[in-house]
């Protein structure tokens, strides 16, 4: 095992008292090609050329010596740090931080960042990486290859958004470019780049925040709001308890992707959006397309409304990982159990109509609940009834895969 491991973040600025002292006394320095090149690195320490992190830390901890490991910005942010320090490589590192790429990509930018999101692109998250540009409005992704600027832009197709794009930062190579997210495909982008995605209203911050990112607390306390939130007189479908009911049931999260299928007054898009998800809200009325636009506006929420007719309007949509049917019945219930989302609600008026949904779910593969929802509003006052609503809600819960 090696004696001791330090790791240098390094930003392009001149290399600290600290970092010259840990490199000087290197039998073995691991890092990518610019790194391994400074004058600083020993000319007889071993150069391990920095690719798969985990080979790395398994030919450090069997090296008898002194080793250096040499990355970009803040090690321990997203970084290589988390690597080494795993229990099966047995290692102790020291850690000598630089800026970090992300703190450096929004000073380029001159933008704060204490509001931003971060995420992380490789090929395998890309697409919750999209679904967080979708729904905030300023987000930081640390890309790699085939998970790069545009390949984000490909995916934002609709969604109109503001890429900078900081490419091999710190370095005599560093180029600062701003496009919009559809241009972003048009051009070849050098790696490593750091893509800070804005869209929508970014307020300037004047009493700052209490927590990094999104703020928790922001808005109203409840999963649901009453009824005048949303400009009252909604639809049956639309009512309170249901709307609990079926959020409880989708549990949308930062990252998913939510269709919301016959949108109405937007009132569960908007609560959707709220949780932190990306939401496509879709309706065939354009008036209710309009509401919607407006009640996420009014609630300070991102989300895209598609007008159109499901089940038809849905091929082109990106892939969801929840959905709620708000119209269409069974019909439209599986064209979407046929693009395989995680979680599907349903709502039916009779215990016919539900037990079509049901069964054609089941068929689908979906695990299937249903509940028989009632509810009573009373007056207060006189503790006399005011409104009764009556619905079945259906869920369905797609298993997980064997593996």
């Amino acid at each position: 095992m090696a004696d001791r491991v330090t790791v240098i973040g390094w930003d392009g600025s001149p290399l600290t008292a600290a970092a010259r002292a840990a490199l000087s006394a290197a039998t073995l320095v691991a890092g990518a090609a610019h790194h391994l090149a400074l004058p600083e690195v020993p000319p007889g320490a071993e150069r391990i050329r920095l690719g798969s992190v985990a080979l790395a830390a398994r030919r450090i901890a069997a090296h008898r010596g002194t080793a250096v490991v040499l990355a970009d910005g803040d090690p321990g942010f997203f970084g290589v740090v988390r690597t080494l320090r795993a229990p099966e490589y047995g290692l102790e590192v020291e850690v000598v931080p630089a800026v970090s790429s992300v703190a450096a990509a929004f000073a380029r930018a001159g933008m704060p960042w204490d509001d931003a999101q971060v995420v992380v692109a490789h090929p395998r998250t890309l697409r919750r990486a999209v679904n967080v540009c979708r729904a905030h409005t300023k987000v930081a992704v640390l890309t790699s290859p085939g998970a790069g600027p545009a390949e984000l832009g490909l995916l934002l197709d609709g969604v109109h958004r503001t890429f900078v794009i900081c490419e091999e930062l710190g370095t005599e190579r560093e180029q600062v470019t701003v496009v919009t997210s559809d241009k972003a495909a048009d051009h070849t982008w050098r790696d490593p780049n750091v893509v800070v995605v804005i869209g929508g209203p970014v307020g300037a911050g004047e009493s700052g925040s209490w927590i990094a990112g999104r703020d928790p607390s922001a808005g109203p306390r409840g999963w649901t709001q009453p009824a005048e939130a949303y400009g009252g007189d909604l639809g049956e479908g639309e009512r309170d308890p249901l709307r609990t009911a079926q959020l409880a049931r989708l549990g949308p999260r930062v990252g998913d992707l939510v269709w919301d299928i016959g949108c109405g007054s937007g009132a569960f898009a908007t609560e959707a959006a709220r949780a932190g998800a990306a939401v496509i809200a879709v309706d065939h009325d354009p008036q209710a397309c309009a509401r919607t636009h407006a009640t996420a506006r009014r609630h300070g929420v991102q989300l895209q409304v598609v007008h159109g007719t499901a089940p038809q309007v849905l091929e082109n949509l990106p892939e969801p990982d929840v959905v709620r049917v708000g119209g269409g019945g069974a019909a439209v219930v599986s064209a979407v159990a046929d693009r395989r989302p995680q979680r599907i609600v349903a709502h039916a008026a009779t215990r016919d109509a539900a037990e079509l949904i049901g069964r054609d779910l089941t068929e689908h593969g979906y695990r299937v609940e249903c509940a028989l929802l009632q509810s009573v509003e009373l007056d207060t006052r006189a503790w006399t009834e005011k409104e009764r609503s009556v619905a079945f809600l259906l869920s369905g819960v797609l298993p997980p895969r064997e593996t």
